[in-house]
């Protein structure tokens, strides 16, 4: 999979921007606050529909503008395929596959896989749960576009539940929305622990190979307990959970039950990661766990493009040599950085100079 081309109106820093990309390594160099991340970042929402920088989509629409549209054309498996997703605040994204509009902006997930790094991704290892949740979401995204569904109702149905709770509805009122809870609940649940359990191998070879003594693994950690990769299993975990827990969700007014309260956790040797990795440590953890989502897509087939968003300035040598490796495995990857001898020579083989507005070769 690549990108051949790649077309921003009013998107961020970009009132119009027009850019064609071959196949390999891509470089954006610029200073800092040039636009660069804003390229890719177009890249990214259009893979998975969400921003990795910021919440809603006014901060993506340039000063003055209604709306930002993101166009693409992607090579994949011998067909092109066009890609147009317009971008609004107040009202619903519209999208187009090859000029024909599709009903929902969603059915465009899958067109453009994608895995990116970026120095946000500390917070994989030293920030709260929500980070991780999210990098197994969006990496469940990129395997099956349809999943993207679920998580929405899931996330639609924990929100209603909970001002009901707060609103102290009646049972009757709570019952259509806990159903739902635990139906999508089990289905996330379980996508999530079977792709904890066929990332975790992945993760631990790459964390061996940044020469780190203490060993790495990863697991899903509930707040029901038992929970598996059985659906059936799952929604009669959570259905008795959630009795215990019913009259304390009353008191407290908010779900305590679900994946939405759930955590991938890290583990380094005898120790969790968060709190007990050195600064270096949470590099490696990061770098395995991208490196790790990038090497299971490619094991079933996928061929993802590759992001990595000004990070070779926050690492050294071992770390640089570990992400241009990866890049040697993709069809194409996208490189920004502020200062262009932070690259290694093999990743400036198709540079761009980006400047506040204006891009060139």
């Amino acid at each position: 999979m690549r990108v051949t081309k790649l077309a921003l109106t009013n998107f961020r820093s970009y009132p119009h921007l027009e850019l064609e990309f071959p196949a390999g390594p891509i470089t954006f160099v610029g200073n800092n606050g040039s636009g660069k991340t804003n390229i890719v970042e177009s890249l990214i929402y259009l893979a998975y529909l969400s921003s990795h920088r910021v919440a809603n989509n006014q901060p993506l629409i340039s000063l003055g503008a209604d709306q930002a549209i993101i166009r693409a054309e992607i090579e994949s498996q011998n067909r092109t395929l066009q890609v147009d997703l317009e971008i609004n605040a107040t009202k619903t994204n519209r999208a187009r596959i090859n000029g024909n509009p599709v009903k929902s902006q969603r059915e465009i997930l899958g067109a453009l896989q994608i895995i990116y790094f970026s120095p946000e991704d500390l917070d994989l290892v030293r920030g709260d749960p929500t980070h991780r949740r999210d990098f197994l979401d969006k990496l469940l995204i990129t395997q099956s576009p349809r999943l993207a569904g679920v998580i929405s109702d899931y996330e639609r149905v924990v929100k209603q539940r909970n001002t009901l709770l707060k609103t102290r509805a009646p049972e009757s009122s709570l019952i259509p929305w806990t159903e739902q809870l635990i139906s999508y609940g089990a289905q996330l649940s379980a996508e999530r622990i079977k792709l904890v359990d066929d990332l975790n191998p992945y993760v631990a070879a790459n964390y061996e190979n940044l020469n780190e003594v203490k060993p790495a693994s990863i697991s899903y950690k509930s707040s029901t307990d038992n929970l598996s990769a059985d659906i059936a299993h799952n929604a009669e975990m959570l259905t008795q959970r959630q009795i215990e827990v019913a009259r304390q969700e009353q008191d407290r007014g908010v779900s305590l039950i679900g994946p939405h309260r759930d955590d991938l956790h890290l583990q380094l040797g005898d120790f969790p990661a968060k709190g007990y990795a050195s600064h270096g440590e949470s590099w490696s953890m990061a770098i395995s766990l991208r490196i790790g989502a990038y090497n299971l897509l490619k094991s079933e087939g996928a061929e993802p493009v590759l992001i990595l968003d000004d990070i070779f300035a926050e690492l050294d040598t071992t770390r640089r040599q570990q992400l241009t490796s990866v890049t040697q495995m993709a069809k194409q990857t996208f490189i920004t950085a502020a200062v262009e001898s932070d690259l290694p020579a093999e990743l400036l083989s198709e540079k761009f100079y980006v400047k506040p507005g204006v891009v060139t070769k």
